[in-house]
């Protein structure tokens, strides 16, 4: 029999690219969201699910849910028998969170805890977190490892998932037959090479390369870029970027290592290698053969300098690595946006 995995917002840019992976790789995922980050489709499905049929010829076990909805998480452990869960849903934009804390800690901390409560009621004591390299705040040094220190949150967001490893953490400490590997990811970009899935920002885009793409494709007339006065070669500020396919794959690779009964266990997902705004707008010209108009404008609050990965651990103990150079992440986004030029929406 093959194992069913419980994927939360499953729908989303990184979760329906995890479940083509699963799917790839032998599983069956039973998907949950509730469309915050997603768009509809046919037959009830969300679009970025249809389109992973489609490029499969497999069937997607879909139902729309809430995260915070224990009595429904309640009712779908008793109707499946999980052998893990990857939980990615939850409220993910820094901007947002500074505006809006309490909903980001109500969804993303509630949600969590009625999923725990779902997994330890049922017996299922497997899980993959998708956290985020924001847990490390103004990085100390660079490249940013596991051992330095988490916490120092500079938004909501962060802070919240920050909150949600401690939880996470606590709980695997007081029961001993819980696994759990925590996930914390740079900067995912790029897409399926099909292109018929990819990153579909629900209004202005929070993230560099979908609104870079978008401008390259003429939905949007310039880039803004937030600064030009880092301690960087140029001025504008480094991160890590990571090709969303390498990031999928690094959840497969956590599927498996919770097999050894690891504890709880923390890895970053990045490349190693930082790249500037001005090197992404560069990179993306090529890929595309475009011009990208941006204009230098103010900082913006929180964001730091660099920030980018140490991820030989990853590489050491999961035996995963990102294979994917920057040429490419470029390119499979290039292709998406020119397939779909106004995401998955048909307007």
């Amino acid at each position: 029999m093959a194992e069913k995995i419980l994927v939360t917002g499953g729908a989303g840019y990184i979760g329906s690219h995890c479940v083509l992976e699963l799917l790839q790789a032998g599983y069956v995922p039973v998907v949950i969201d509730n469309f915050h980050n997603s768009v509809r489709g046919a037959d009830e499905l969300p679009e970025s699910l249809r389109r992973v049929q489609q490029l499969l010829h497999q069937p997607i076990l879909f139902q729309e849910m809430d995260i915070t909805d224990g009595a429904a998480l309640q009712e779908l452990f008793s109707k499946h028998h999980f052998s893990a869960v990857m939980h990615f849903a939850g409220l993910k934009a820094v901007g947002e969170s500074v505006q809006k804390p309490l909903e980001y800690y109500r969804v993303n901390l509630t949600g969590t805890i009625r999923l725990l409560e779902a997994m330890q009621a049922h017996g299922v004591r497997n899980l993959v977190f998708s956290s985020s390299a924001t847990v490390y705040g103004d990085p100390k040094y660079l490249p940013l490892d596991e051992k330095h220190p988490a916490g120092g949150c500079t938004n909501p967001y962060g802070k919240s998932k920050f909150f949600i490893e401690e939880m996470i953490r606590d709980l695997c400490k007081a029961e001993k037959d819980w696994n759990a590997v925590l996930l914390r990811y740079f900067n995912p970009i790029g897409a399926h090479e099909s292109g018929l899935i990819g990153e579909d920002p629900q209004g202005i885009p929070n993230n560099l390369m979908p609104y870079v793409a978008q401008v390259a494709v003429g939905r949007r007339e310039f880039l803004s870029v937030f600064g030009n006065d880092y301690s960087t070669d140029d001025g504008t500020g480094v991160r890590d970027y990571i090709h969303v396919v390498d990031l999928a794959k690094g959840h497969i690779a956590a599927l498996k290592k919770l097999k050894e009964n690891c504890g709880c266990k923390i890895y970053n997902l990045g490349t190693g290698t930082g790249y500037s705004v001005l090197q992404m707008v560069q990179a993306m010209e090529r890929a595309s053969g475009r011009e990208i108009r941006y204009k230098i404008t103010a900082r913006r609050e929180g964001d730091v300098a660099s920030c980018y990965a140490d991820p030989t651990l990853a590489e050491r103990e999961l035996g995963w690595k990102a294979a994917f150079g920057l040429d490419k992440m470029c390119e499979d986004l290039w292709r998406w946006q020119l397939q779909n030029p106004t995401g998955f929406s048909k307007n």
